[in-house]
């Protein structure tokens, strides 16, 4: 399965869950609802994978973690907080280049508007 195709299934997933749970809760409650609704479609999810990071050929030990791996291609970065931030793209775009994946979805569940709410970034590898 492509890229392009796991991210349609997970914007499905992710509307499912912003319809049902509506804006305002923890990011772990939309992180945990997801996986489900995911696990559902058949997707291999991991949660709170840790990415190593590599400076001067030393394995830096620190706790930057995806909130969702999906299929071994696709990052789902959430959050729930009242405007995204330049800093919550660079985050991702940092974490698809420490990972070498090529797509990642920031998803902001506080919204009312749950299409507004969804950034699709590349990493240009």
């Amino acid at each position: 399965m492509t890229e392009n195709e796991i991210s349609y299934k997970i914007r499905g997933a992710i509307f499912k869950v912003s319809n049902s749970l509506g804006p305002g809760l923890l990011e772990s409650v939309y992180e945990a609802a997801l996986r489900y609704e995911l696990d559902k479609e058949g997707l291999t999810v991991k949660t709170q994978v840790p990415i190593p990071v590599i400076y001067d050929d030393i394995k830096l030990d620190l706790g930057f973690r995806l909130d969702l791996l999906v299929n071994d291609k696709v990052i789902v970065e959430i959050k729930s907080v009242e405007i995204l931030a330049p800093v919550h793209h660079k985050q991702l775009l940092t974490y698809l280049k420490l990972t070498d994946k090529k797509l990642g979805l920031l998803v902001n569940f506080n919204t009312d508007n749950i299409i507004g709410g969804i950034t699709r970034i590349a990493n240009n590898l």
